[in-house]
């Protein structure tokens, strides 16, 4: 699944969802770092606690070569469908501790350094990756609440929301500053949101096709996301983002449902275009 936007592109990452739906992260970043030679490419969320930190690593090391300061790695615990996460061989009450102990070794990896390692999941002996990561890969942090971060605080480059209303954006964007700035840490460096968005005409048949495209992917009414997606023409979505922006988010990404690809980038653009106009300096 990929997310349009003019300045960047958002892959997602599923291995196999409700059912068998998927998109590997990695491989579509690859597909549309290789298609242009400037554009940046954010994996938004990948599902690293699935994988082994030591593949992950090679592939961040791999992208790296092909696109040096082209790649930002979101990631996230899941968990939205436990089959997926049961399916691959892991536990789904231990997805946080599984990924605080990958982040901590996508760290020390990415140094090209020799890592020695007994943890919970994970005994690496002398394992390094090569070349290091030069430049280093920002690293953002999907999930919400407390747990959301502490985890960047401790281990990201920032916050990735999705799933979240406007004022619990802002709550937790000023959490994470606080965090930061407790942990002695620059930043956050980066904050983001990915949002779902129906364009069209009108917001009844922009959100009728929203809500049908996002119950077939989730198996859930379309009552469950009206809050937190917007619907209708450039303008509508604007005036729906604003708020976010207010409270901080500074990279959008809009997950667009209309009823072409042309029509989603030409109204994805003119959203950003209402956004930067009502926000200069942003």
């Amino acid at each position: 699944m990929g997310d349009v936007g003019l300045d960047h592109l958002t892959v997602g990452d599923h291995i196999s969802f409700h059912g068998g739906t998927g998109f590997d992260g990695f491989v579509s970043a690859t597909a549309a770092l290789a298609s242009h030679d400037t554009l940046k490419v954010m994996i938004g969320i990948y599902l690293a606690g699935l994988r082994h930190p030591m593949a992950t690593a090679r592939q961040l090391a791999t992208l790296s070569q092909v696109a040096p300061g082209r790649l930002i790695l979101g990631v996230g615990v899941g968990g939205e469908d436990r089959t997926e996460v049961a399916n691959m061989g892991v536990d789904p009450s231990t997805r946080g501790r599984r990924m605080d102990e990958t982040l901590g070794l996508l760290h020390q990896l990415a140094s090209g350094e020799a890592v020695d390692h007994e943890g919970e999941f994970y005994r690496l002996e002398q394992a390094r990756i090569l070349p290091a990561l030069e430049p280093r890969v920002p690293i953002v942090i999907g999930g919400a609440g407390d747990v959301a971060v502490r985890r960047a605080a401790a281990h990201g480059d920032g916050w990735l929301a999705m799933w979240c209303s406007a004022r619990r954006y802002t709550a937790t964007q000023q959490q994470l500053v606080e965090a930061f700035e407790q942990a002695g840490r620059p930043g956050p460096t980066f904050a983001g949101l990915n949002v779902w968005v129906g364009f069209g005409a009108d917001r009844e048949s922009a959100r009728q096709r929203l809500g049908d495209r996002m119950s077939e992917l989730y198996n859930l009414p379309p009552e469950k996301f009206q809050h937190i997606s917007a619907a209708g023409t450039a303008q509508d979505v604007a005036e729906f983002l604003q708020p976010y922006v207010d409270g901080g988010a500074r990279t959008l990404t809009l997950v667009g449902v209309s009823e072409s690809v042309e029509e989603t980038v030409d109204m994805a653009g003119e959203v950003r275009r209402l956004l930067l106009a009502a926000n200069p300096g942003t």
